[in-house]
């Protein structure tokens, strides 16, 4: 017999199918569950061509060859050997890229800094000329007026002094801003889907970085009890995610030119617990959702997709129709724009102007849409970034290294499989046997030293021999020579040569150091412009749409200022024993008085906090903070001055023991504690 609570569950997930049904019977639901389906019809159309040349790729990086040419070598009985080239490269190129686009702290390829011009704030300015009106006031009072032109320059350094203190605020609003995104970056899995993205760059046309994106995560937290205890309770918080997109769950308007143009939907396919888990969260029906679950098992909530199959086969898993996806549901997120009077037809009544075009986010499983909200973000921004192995401007899908590198790849293989074929036949000589002349019962396959063939004479009276030998040739060196040459081809066309990744055996130049390092700065060239683009389409977007997502929704963040995001991926690409030979040869140059004043004590610490953090060393720890070398230089200021006071009052200076209130640090900040605290480091 069923208890209470599971007849009362049964009943609420009842009543929530029925009106979930009711609502999906209505005619505008009927409208938009066909909208949402013909541009998933023409999406899925307009992609067959891609998945093809992507199912070739994911086959290529595996070992093995395309599926009509795999068939036809295993019927002809010959070697099908299958040289990695593309898996190499790939592995190289990523190799390459991961030095660049991951790592944290000082390592990662972004910062934030001020805008070069930052707007002086309002009251700053009105005290400024309060303080000029005074001195021009006190002039006239004492007879000793001032020109239109000393009253400038009063004004010019006026404005000079305040920029520079705001510039200075500004820097260090920015690190503090800096620091905050990068610790959202690193909590919100941004390095993994980093390493994923650039698995699919090296591999795929165009790869797919989503973020940042809200998710309810359970976290396990302390909770105080009445007894004065505390015991673990788990609670659910919401957090910001990033994530890499599969490029095959990826489905763009055959039109569309990135990701923020036309239609766009990215497939998911979700367990029960994923799909229960959106029950609660903003923007999800409910009863829609509870109907899916309900109506999952019985069918219809799959798309069974070909291209499934075919890259279970090309990854060698099971490849059986839903063997690794039993359990899991197809839901469809559709980005896109319509027209006000759609959506009110559909039931937003938000909406007022007819004739504007609003973005929408709506999510189809089956018949039923769980959720149809209009896009939260204030420019309409999707939250996806895309980029290719090799840009073509104007185009969604971008040639990949597989692309580049397909006819080399297809060549080394044919002249690896002639080879293997070749070196067989030529490994031994081959017999030629007049099988008139052998006995009956002898065994012609077999043979070994010494052995006595027993042959009858010939009945046509022929005088030639019974058995032959004859050595076929080896064309190893001919075909070693095509693999080669277009294995060399694969170097140019891929821009990734074998030297940049410490293969042996570099020619001419390479030999030397100078030579080797001239060699792969010209090569990098090609890796920089790669880099460059990623800087523009990746790094830059998504800092910018979290920057701007946590001013737009979280109230904490403090961090209003115009800052900039400041990509750097392409400048890391320096060696960086190369850049630490730079800045010691630069530390060796300013190493004189007069370079020394401009340059500073600040400027040469920062220099070497630079050289200590590319050593693995604790910077901190090795050159002391800014507010330490304050104080040193403030009690150096102070050592001076009394060190020049002594003679003239006859006695010797006591040794100072630290900046005093009413003093003055480097900077013109005064000193108002006298307990100063100890420099640090």
């Amino acid at each position: 017999m069923k208890n209470l609570s599971t007849t009362l569950a049964e009943e609420a997930t009842a009543a929530a199918v029925a009106r979930a049904t009711e609502a999906g019977n209505q005619e505008v639901v009927s409208n938009l569950v066909q909208h949402l389906r013909g541009h998933w019809s023409q999406a899925k159309d307009a992609k067959q061509k891609v998945e093809q040349d992507m199912l070739e790729a994911v086959r290529a990086k595996a070992g093995r060859y395309p599926a009509d040419l795999e068939a036809k070598l295993a019927s002809n009985g010959g070697s099908q050997i299958y040289m990695m080239l593309f898996a190499t490269k790939a592995r190289q190129a990523k190799a390459l890229l991961v030095d660049v686009m991951g790592g944290s702290g000082s390592n990662k390829p972004w910062t934030l800094g001020p805008s070069p011009k930052p707007e002086l704030p309002q009251e700053d300015m009105e005290q400024v000329m309060q303080g000029i009106t005074q001195v021009v006031q006190q002039a006239e009072l004492v007879g000793q007026g001032m020109s239109v032109e000393d009253v400038r320059g009063l004004m010019r350094d006026a404005k000079d002094r305040v920029e520079h203190s705001v510039m200075e605020q500004a820097r260090s609003e920015a690190l503090e801003a800096e620091n905050y995104i990068e610790d959202l970056l690193l909590e919100g899995g941004y390095l993994n889907a980093i390493d994923d993205f650039l698995d699919n760059l090296t591999t795929f046309k165009s790869a797919f970085l989503k973020g940042p994106i809200v998710r309810n995560e359970p976290n396990l937290v302390w909770q105080p009890q009445p007894d004065g205890t505390s015991k673990p309770v788990v609670t659910v918080v919401k957090k910001l995610r990033w994530e890499c997109v599969d490029p095959f769950m990826m489905y763009p308007a055959a039109w569309a030119k990135n990701v923020q143009d036309a239609y766009l939907i990215e497939r998911h396919r979700l367990s029960r617990g994923e799909l229960s888990a959106m029950i609660g969260v903003d923007g999800y029906s409910e009863d829609a959702i509870r109907a899916v679950l309900d109506s999952h098992g019985t069918g219809g909530l799959r798309e069974w997709l070909t291209v499934d199959e075919a890259k279970a086969n090309a990854e060698n898993r099971d490849t059986g129709m839903g063997a690794d996806s039993a359990d899991l549901i197809d839901a469809l997120q559709c980005w896109d724009t319509v027209s006000g009077k759609m959506l009110r037809e559909w039931g937003m009544k938000d909406t007022t102007d007819d004739a504007k075009e609003y973005p929408v986010e709506c999510w189809l499983i089956g018949q039923w849409v769980i959720k149809c909200v209009i896009n939260p973000d204030p420019l309409a921004r999707r939250p996806y970034y895309s980029d290719g192995f090799s840009r073509v401007p104007g185009a969604f899908w971008h040639n990949s290294l597989y692309d580049l590198i397909k006819d080399c790849v297809s060549m080394c293989n044919s002249a690896a499989r002639a080879l293997a074929n070749n070196l067989g036949i030529s490994s031994g000589p081959q017999v030629a046997v007049n099988i008139d002349r052998v006995p009956p019962g002898d065994d012609l396959t077999e043979m070994y030293p010494w052995k006595i063939w027993q042959f009858s004479a010939d009945p046509m009276g022929s005088s030639a021999a019974p058995i032959t030998f004859f050595q076929p040739s080896s064309n190893a060196s001919e075909l070693m020579g095509v693999y080669d040459k277009f294995s060399l081809m694969a170097d140019e066309y891929s821009g990734i040569p074998r030297y940049m990744t410490g293969t042996e055996g570099t020619p001419g130049a390479g030999r030397t150091a100078s030579g080797l390092s001239m060699m792969v700065g010209n090569a990098s060239k090609v890796i920089k412009s790669l880099v460059t683009s990623l800087d523009l389409h990746i790094t830059s977007a998504n800092l910018r749409a979290t920057f701007d997502f946590k001013i737009q929704y979280d109230p904490t963040f403090k961090y209003r200022g115009d800052l900039q995001i400041i990509p750097r991926g392409a400048l890391s690409l320096q060696v960086k024993e190369s850049a630490n030979q730079s800045r010691l040869q630069f530390l060796q140059a300013t190493a004189n008085p007069l370079d020394s004043q401009i340059v500073g004590v600040e400027g040469r610490a920062a220099i070497l906090r630079e050289l200590a953090a590319n050593l693995n060393m604790n910077a901190d720890s090795v050159v002391p903070s800014l507010s330490a070398l304050k104080i040193k230089q403030a009690q150096a200021v102070m050592a001076q001055q009394q060190a020049a006071q002594a003679p003239q009052q006859g006695q010797q200076p006591a040794p100072p023991s630290g900046p005093q209130s009413g003093q003055v640090l480097a900077d013109g900040s005064p000193i108002t504690d006298t307990a100063s605290p100890a420099p640090q480091g």
